[in-house]
C-alpha cells in the first residue's frame, strides 16, 4: 500500500463501504509518551488505552515537532488497531496513530474536537 503525504496528490481510488469498516479505526487516551532517541527520524513511544474490549496498545509517532511529552498525556487520539504489529527499531508498534500534514509536512494528530469513550469506532 503506497502511502502519500503530497496533499497535492489525487485522491486514491473508490472503494466500497465494506472496505472502509474493514479499517478498524478506535480512540483511545495516551497513558505514556516517552521518547525514542533509537528511532531514525524523531518520534516518541506512545501507549495508548483503548478501554476494555482493546485494551493498551504501544505505538510509534513522528509527532516531535507539534507536540511535548508532557502535553500527550491524556490526549486522545485515533489509531488504527488491525494492522499486525510492526517493529519499528527496538519498539514493537501494535497500532498506527492517524495524523494529517501540516504545511511542512509535519503531522498534526487526529482527535475528537470533545472528549469519547475510549475505544469509540470511527464511522
Amino acid at each position: 500500500m503506497h502511502v502519500t503525504h503530497d496533499p497535492a496528490a489525487a485522491s486514491a481510488e473508490m472503494i466500497g463501504f465494506d472496505q472502509f469498516l474493514s479499517v478498524d479505526i478506535r480512540v483511545g487516551t495516551i497513558v505514556e509518551a516517552l521518547p525514542f532517541p533509537e528511532a531514525r527520524k524523531p518520534a516518541y513511544k506512545l501507549l495508548i488505552d483503548f478501554g476494555p474490549a482493546i485494551g493498551r496498545k504501544r505505538s510509534s509517532a513522528q509527532i516531535t515537532e507539534h507536540y511535548t511529552l508532557e502535553e500527550l498525556s491524556g490526549m486522545q487520539v485515533a489509531a488504527v488497531v488491525n494492522f499486525p504489529p510492526r517493529q519499528i527499531g527496538p519498539v514493537m508498534s501494535e497500532v498506527l496513530t492517524l495524523g494529517f500534514p501540516d504545511a511542512a509536512g509535519k503531522v498534526v494528530l487526529v482527535r475528537p474536537s470533545a472528549d469519547v469513550p475510549n475505544g469509540g469506532r470511527l464511522f
